[in-house]
């Protein structure tokens, strides 16, 4: 999705049209080029997973007929949206051809016969007219001739209007231009049969192409009907049926065994097996209980549950995922961005070529006009630029589809090509590495019996979200102790917290911060040790200067962990782990895990370390999206282990829904496999044009021949990017847990 600068306060509601046939990256740039010429236009959004364009629109400079007379005259068919309207993805429109990358095709959405869409109309209109004419051939030479001028004529028409409009909105070289100059002038030099066989196989490929694109955008179109359109709202004692996209935050839904759940949630009561593979991609069904987290369009499988809404049906995750990815598909990667730049003075440049082929050999050199118009004719198809052009998108599309579908969430081209070339990969350790649901192991107290310790320290860490607090308050909430309340907390980046509680200043820190406050007994230094040998995490109680305790937690590794660091070692990438704990902590689960390690890391140690690594030749940061997002910011490429939380979704440059580490070393696999397919594309598209051009000035290929150097072209990178859809990413059984060593 494009934005432009944010309109005028005192705009009038935006437009929304939903724009039938504006399905890629390259109709989105068209269209946004002919709005960009008409005055009054401001706040302009794109969107091609959609098919929608969103607009403030000052109708005293220009008319909303206006508008729309643009847009059909590039080919497309705007229906206007009323404003409250969410935009849908479509399926009941029917299709009619458009311009992708200056050519025109139809899009075959799911459950749309190929023959219904006005390219499938034509392509079997040309085609009967073709088979006409060369059956009429066997009984009259001129109506066989006839035929053929019809069936040019009636391709190359709506290709024709396409090129004048493009012409008005300052394309004037586009691919619709290329083919009607060269069927025209087949007709013109006595060819119509060619000519009609060039349009014929052109209609054909861009047909296909149409088919391809609706295929690389059903799986979003899929996930846009995940939600369940009705919910069962508890109301009092009984339930009633209502629409899903009315509910409210704060409401409670009933979800019955088989059903979906209608929105994003927390379980109030109820225990059962959900299968989130629908939102998330994980394959087998999660156990949940109160307090957890559900996601809308997951599948209840065996227990009633009651949910509260926390998201409202145009928050929720499906929802967010889908605008992720039509940010994704319209921000382009680094790579089609120079093949657009190259296309844009190839293709004016195949003109110029052509033309003198055509005309310096009879002009010059007394060559025959109709041998040498000829083989001008057959550059004009061969050089059309429609497979390069698509070589890119194609591609990125079909992945960025793929992994979606995986609980693989990318921002764009541009990271899923960077992803790929990184040398190094640095995680964070809870929540990244780790489960991030630390528990409480042992309490030792100075003073202090253990219940007191945890007491105080719960009061302090009441107040923080952190993984290490939330397990000190559990601990606390397990063994039925009162938590005093705690004023004037603080936070301690890097270091702790700290508040005040029953008039006492007490706080909660790590042990190397604690060192530089008190000094520590020798008893308590001898624990805090033998725990960071045993990979738990240590922290010290104080009340001011005089420590009162010790509490140890454990975090244990995620189970695929191990075997996704030897994935990516396999990949040849460095992995390292950035943690603020303790080096001895860190130093422990990094050897079992096998990774280096940098541990007892601020904030701002964290930075300076991944901008060292981005020199070495380029660093992944994986997080939890919450406390690494400057890190995720600095890095070449952000992916956060969110779990489709809004800070995950939004900070990173990829989001992984499954919360498995294995899903980092499918981004890195992802990545190479679509710059290996794109690099397949490129040298297809160009591969083939070479062989054609050679053969053409050498006089051993015809014109009909010559459209192959295009359509085949097409055909086999529309062929090869669809590949991608199938990728599965790596496969590999989850380690076991590792058990922690008893001292």
């Amino acid at each position: 999705m494009t934005m432009s600068q944010s309109p005028h306060p005192a705009a009038p509601d935006p437009l929304t049209y939903f724009v039938d046939g504006m399905d890629c990256a390259s109709c989105v740039a068209k269209v946004e080029r002919m709005v960009d010429t008409l005055p009054g236009t401001e706040g302009v959004r794109t969107s091609f997973a959609k098919q929608t364009l969103t607009l403030h629109l000052d109708e005293a400079q220009t008319p909303r007929a206006t508008l729309e007379k643009n847009l059909k005259a590039l080919g497309y068919t705007p229906s206007l949206l009323r404003p409250a309207t969410a935009p849908t993805l479509h399926t009941e429109h029917d299709h009619e051809g458009h311009d992708h990358a200056g050519h025109t095709h139809g899009v075959a959405l799911a459950g749309t016969p190929w023959y219904r869409t006005g390219q499938g109309r034509l392509v079997v209109t040309s085609g009967l007219l073709l088979l006409a004419a060369w059956f009429f051939g066997f009984i009259e030479p001129r109506f066989a001739t006839a035929g053929y001028i019809a069936a040019t004529l009636l391709g190359v028409w709506p290709l024709a209007k396409k090129a004048v409009a493009s012409a008005r909105f300052g394309d004037p070289f586009s691919i619709n231009t290329l083919v009607s100059l060269a069927a025209i002038g087949a007709v013109a030099i006595g060819q119509a049969a060619e000519g009609a066989v060039v349009v014929f196989f052109f209609a054909i490929g861009e047909l296909l192409e149409g088919v391809a694109a609706g295929r690389a955008r059903a799986g979003i179109q899929a996930l846009a009907a995940l939600a369940p359109k009705t919910a069962l709202l508890v109301d009092g004692t009984q339930t009633r049926v209502v629409p899903a996209d009315a509910l409210q935050v704060g409401q409670t839904v009933q979800v019955n065994p088989g059903g979906r759940v209608p929105a994003d949630g927390t379980i109030l009561t109820g225990t059962s097996s959900l299968d989130d593979s629908p939102v998330t991609g994980e394959s087998v069904p999660v156990t949940k209980s109160a307090g957890d987290p559900v996601f809308a369009g997951s599948i209840n499988t065996d227990g009633t549950l009651t949910v509260r809404v926390e998201k409202a049906a145009s928050d929720n995750t499906i929802a967010r995922i889908i605008h992720l990815v039509e940010e994704a598909e319209g921000s382009k990667a680094p790579t089609a961005r120079f093949i657009d730049r190259f296309s844009r003075w190839y293709t004016p440049g195949v003109v110029l070529v052509s033309a003198l082929v055509a005309l310096v050999p009879p002009l010059a050199f007394g060559g025959a006009w109709h041998d040498w118009l000829y083989k001008g004719i057959s550059l004009l198809l061969i050089g059309c630029p429609c497979a390069l052009v698509l070589s890119v998108p194609a591609s990125i599309t079909s992945a960025i589809s793929a992994g979606t579908r995986r609980g693989l969430l990318i921002k764009g081209g541009g990271a899923l090509e960077t992803i790929g070339s990184v040398k190094t990969v640095a995680f964070d350790k809870t929540g990244t590495l780790t489960a991030g649901k630390p528990k409480v192991t042992d309490v030792l107290g100075q003073g202090l019996d253990q219940a007191e310790v945890l007491r105080l320290a719960a009061a302090v860490e009441s107040g923080s979200s952190h993984p290490l607090a939330k397990a000190i308050t559990q601990a606390a909430q397990e063994g039925q102790i009162v938590v005093p309340p705690a004023t004037e907390a603080q936070a301690l980046p890097g270091k702790g917290a700290s508040a005040t509680v029953e008039g006492r200043r007490l706080s909660v820190s790590s042990p190397r911060h604690a060192a530089t406050l008190a000094t520590l007994s020798a008893e308590l230094g001898h624990a805090i040790t033998t725990f960071e040998e045993q990979g738990r995490t240590a922290v010290v109680l104080l009340e001011g200067q005089t420590p009162l305790g010790v509490i140890a937690i454990r975090d244990e590794p995620r189970p695929d962990a191990r075997a996704a660091l030897a994935q990516l070692h396999d990949l040849g990438l460095k992995t390292v782990m950035l943690t603020g704990d303790n080096a001895r902590t860190g130093q422990a689960i990094a050897r079992d895990l096998g990774l280096d390690v940098q541990a007892e890391l601020l904030p701002e140690d964290k930075l300076r370390l991944i901008a060292e690594l981005k020199a070495q030749g380029g660093v992944a940061m994986v997080g939890d999206g919450i406390n690494d997002a400057p890190a995720l910011a600095q890095s070449d490429v952000g992916i956060a282990m969110g779990g489709g939380t809004d800070v995950a979704l939004e900070t990173a440059d990829a989001a992984l829904l499954q919360e498995r580490v294995m899903g980092v070393a499918d981004l890195v696999a992802l990545s190479r496999a679509t710059m290996g397919n794109i690099k397949a594309n490129i040298a297809f598209a160009l591969g083939l044009k070479a062989i054609f051009l050679v053969t053409t000035l050498l006089g051993y290929t015809n014109l009909w021949m010559a459209i192959l150097a295009d359509t085949g072209a097409t055909a086999l990178v529309t062929a090869n990017a669809l590949r991608l859809l199938r990728w599965k990413g790596q496969v590999a059984a989850p380690t076991a847990p590792t058990t922690p060593r008893v001292a």
